[in-house]
């Protein structure tokens, strides 16, 4: 991923205002809430980077046209995006039931792309293996505030009362009960999630607070008001949520993923809280071993 976000244009020489990281958007029928993080139309990386050694091995036939995406705000010189998020990783016993699922849908709607690396999900659903490895293999991120513009003179200061507020962490569980579809403002993208309806929701909450009581010292938009906890997977141009909402009901109906909010579709263990701004990644805390 490090080689995939130097061809994004992520490197130590253009660290400034860098904006990929895949915050919090709304979904179809709710108050509108923002899918922040869609860069500035990108080329497709190179093939090569996809593979490294000993991974996939040949991924050839990925390389196929790339959606444009758009900012969710406009670059300016000495502005670096600040993202405080919960990396999520998906555990391997959840993986083969999750591809499946996303296997129906892609099916059904085959524009979907995965997250970050944008490679189309249809084509990856050809190999079992590589569908988990490269659309469930990888670092998730469950938003904490907003991804905004800073000015590098707040970035010590916002590092320092992050680690203030946050530093007294615990380990706890995430549950991830529902699929669901979201939007962003401007309806240029859908993205399919995985959200926190049930374990671990409290808690994300509390951290949620802390995280808007250090941006309001800063003068940076807080979070929204009804914050619903997600980790996006997929996402295709356009507003598809009506297309891609039916899609999800039917498959969740049909498949072992129930929807009810006693159900798990996957759970994760919170290790910590990262923060980056630009390039740099900033741990601001780490969960001991409880």
């Amino acid at each position: 991923m490090e080689a995939l976000r130097a061809t994004y244009g992520d490197d130590d020489s253009s660290d400034s205002d860098s904006d990929h990281s895949p915050p919090l958007s709304f979904p179809a029928n709710s108050n509108p809430q923002t899918e922040e993080t869609l860069s500035s139309a990108l080329p497709p990386p190179p093939v090569s980077l996809l593979h490294p050694p000993n991974s996939l091995g040949s991924l050839d036939y990925l390389q196929t046209g790339q959606p444009s995406r758009v900012r969710s705000f406009p670059h300016v010189e000495g502005n670096y995006a600040l993202h405080v998020y919960i990396p999520v990783f998906i555990p391997s016993i959840s993986k083969k039931e999750m591809g499946q699922f996303l296997k129906r849908v892609s099916s059904v709607v085959p524009n979907l792309h995965v997250v970050d690396i944008d490679i189309p999900l249809n084509t990856l659903c050809k190999e079992e293996h590589k569908l988990e490895q490269v659309a469930l293999g990888r670092e998730f991120h469950i938003s904490l505030g907003r991804t905004v513009p800073i000015r590098v003179h707040q970035i010590d200061s916002i590092v320092a009362m992050l680690r203030q507020k946050l530093q007294f962490q615990k380990r706890y569980w995430i549950d991830f009960n529902k699929w669901e579809v979201f939007v962003n403002d401007d309806r240029t993208c859908t993205f399919l999630s995985l959200e926190v309806v049930t374990g671990g929701l409290p808690k994300i909450t509390k951290q949620i607070q802390a995280v808007n009581e250090v941006y309001k010292l800063h003068n940076l938009p807080e979070f929204y008001k009804d914050p619903r906890p997600h980790i996006s997977l997929a996402w295709a141009l356009g507003d598809v949520s009506g297309s891609l909402k039916k899609v999800v009901e039917q498959e969740t109906k049909s498949s072992a993923f129930r929807g009810s909010l006693q159900s798990r579709i996957c759970t994760s263990k919170v290790g910590g809280i990262e923060c980056k701004i630009g390039n740099r990644t900033h741990i601001i805390c780490k969960s001991p071993d409880q």
